[in-house]
């Protein structure tokens, strides 16, 4: 039976309505460096959805640009970023960040989480200019291993930041699967008040490409542009960004998307555990199953997935879901669970 793999949410180029727009206003002639209409209209939308009406909108190409961009503009190199010891800026982006300069500061989490304490215990570490200084923390929603913050996590969380005067970025490569999380808590309204800047993920979320870098603190907003043209991040079409975020934006696109990754999630869920296998904590788009490795290593070939953890005996291997993935690939995934 022939199915999409389940490898990532970024192997196929865009939604049609995505294409569709950039078709449409194609031959239009733009305004280059994100000054144009589009990312105007787009700037718009984002700051009314994620109640941040005095925030600074940059789009951006990628999320490891973007974290590099952002972080590399608030630290000084003698100040450090606080990041899960499983977050995207210390395991998966060929260390950018400190290549950069900028220390990254782990933490164990709890699955894959900073709590208001961890900052807390952190920050009591780091004692005088003999060591590093933390001046930021960076946490991801939804987390590298799918799982997501409560509003009373990131409550605590922004006050424990404030209190020790670092603030608080949050990555949102897949922000729209989390904020639709049958789990999920926190309204996109509560996002302007509860960081310091976010971004709103595209590329995860059937976009061409594209960020949204949402800066709430001003503080943090000044010069920027300069940075990122300095950074080589200024994208000359920048209106190719932010026609794509103004039409995910223009009628509840963007979440619509979302809602259907993490119903297909949910499915993989039920396939996987109808045959026996164990499941990690997760609620969004991401599914991590613990199997043997002979199971493992036959559904790695067949569905294309990423192999997540590996031990004496066993593997986990992670599923993603994406605005591509259909009943047809949940039904032969079960077809397959059932026969190996």
């Amino acid at each position: 039976m022939k199915h999409n793999s389940f490898k990532n949410d970024y192997s196929f180029a865009a939604h049609p309505k995505i294409l569709e727009a950039l078709a449409k206003f194609g031959a239009e002639e733009n305004i280059p460096y994100g000054l144009d209409r589009h990312s105007e209209n787009a700037t718009r939308l984002i700051k009314e959805t994620f109640g941040a009406k005095d925030a600074k909108v940059f789009f951006l190409a990628g999320g490891t640009q973007t974290n590099l961009v952002f972080i590399s503009s608030v630290l000084r190199h003698y100040e450090g970023v606080i990041s899960p010891t499983s977050g995207h800026i210390n395991v998966h982006e060929t260390a950018a960040v400190e290549g950069s300069g900028y220390k990254v500061i782990t933490v164990n989490g709890k699955d894959g989480k900073l709590s208001a304490e961890s900052v807390n215990q952190t920050v009591r570490l780091f004692t005088d200019e003999h060591m590093v200084k933390p001046r930021m923390v960076y946490i991801s929603n939804s987390t590298e291993i799918g799982t997501i913050y409560h509003k009373q996590e990131l409550t605590e969380l922004y006050k424990a930041c404030k209190d020790n005067g670092l603030y608080l970025f949050m990555d949102g490569a897949r922000l729209g699967s989390a904020l639709t999380s049958f789990d999920n808590d926190i309204d996109p309204k509560d996002l302007g008040s509860l960081c310091d800047a976010f971004y709103v993920g595209g590329t995860k979320n059937g976009l061409l490409f594209g960020e949204a870098l949402v800066i709430v603190n001003p503080e943090l907003a000044k010069d920027f542009r300069f940075h990122i043209k300095n950074k080589g991040a200024m994208l000359a079409k920048g209106y190719v960004v932010g026609i794509q975020f103004e039409e995910a934006f223009r009628e509840g696109l963007y979440f619509e998307l979302a809602k259907r990754t993490n119903l297909y999630a949910v499915k993989v869920r039920e396939a996987l555990t109808k045959h026996g296998y164990p499941l990690l904590p997760s609620s969004t788009n991401q599914v991590f199953a613990k199997l043997d490795k002979k199971r493992a290593e036959a559904l790695i070939k067949e569905f294309g997935l990423e192999k997540w953890e590996e031990g004496q005996d066993y593997i986990v291997v992670r599923f993603v879901t994406s605005f591509k993935t259909e009943d047809n690939d949940i039904e032969s995934l079960d077809l397959y669970l059932s026969q190996i």
